[in-house]
């Protein structure tokens, strides 16, 4: 039988992945990188599964790179600014997201958002769709000193959202997700319909339940 949640009075939510599907422009900011020196373009699939992993997956994918190259530092950067210029030409709300906000809402419970993304591309990206303005707190993951999987952001949301880590679930496609929502002592689902690539598999991740799409979320809420 699938967990059932009781008493949340809060639903954070990563954001690429799980929210948003974001691999569109993560993959061309990747792929620009590719094809400014040269090197034949990739096909948009090649990408879709790391993109999850930011920065880090979409070097990997373009170049085989890690973050143990001498110029990983460097081609970050580069791809960061080709992301800043394009982060939401093609990026979408998964289907069913909209409606999934609209019931926590009706049911008095707050929402927000902690990703591992940087405040610099965060915040106007969520600014400039407007599902994010019901929000009640949106974490980066340069708010806190700790990114996930250290539990330190989550804290930080419910804490500015007023409610008790207990009384939340957190919502995510990775694995640094559940680990870090664990970790806060909060619920925790795994969104199976984001970036998984073919070798993850989201049940060895210890997530108290998992999801196939946005709208299963509501039938493991139950309120106070």
């Amino acid at each position: 039988m699938a967990t059932v949640f009781h008493g949340i009075r809060a639903v954070l939510f990563d954001l690429d992945g799980t929210l948003i599907d974001s691999a569109p422009d993560l993959g061309a900011a990747a792929d620009k990188m590719r094809t400014d020196r040269g090197l034949p373009s990739l096909p948009p699939a090649r990408y879709r599964p790391m993109a999850g992993a930011g920065a880090r997956g979409m070097l990997a994918e373009a170049f085989g790179m890690g973050p143990d190259h001498p110029d990983f530092a460097v081609m970050r950067e580069e791809f960061f600014v080709n992301y800043e210029s394009r982060m939401s030409e093609q990026t979408t709300i998964f289907d069913g997201v909209p409606e999934l906000v609209r019931q926590i809402l009706g049911r008095n419970m707050a929402w927000g958002v902690v990703t591992n993304k940087a405040a610099r591309f965060t915040d106007p990206l969520t600014q400039a769709i407007p599902l994010f303005a019901t929000a009640s707190a949106v974490i980066s993951g340069d708010t806190t000193p700790h990114a996930k999987p250290h539990p330190a952001p989550l804290l930080e949301a419910a804490a500015r959202l007023r409610v008790a880590p207990e009384h939340c679930i957190y919502v995510g496609d990775d694995e640094r997700d559940i680990v870090a929502g664990l970790a806060a002592g909060m619920g925790t689902v795994a969104a199976t319909y984001g970036y998984l690539g073919a070798r993850t598999d989201p049940s060895e991740w210890g997530a108290h339940a998992a999801i196939k799409s946005p709208g299963e979320l509501l039938q493991l809420l139950v309120s106070a």
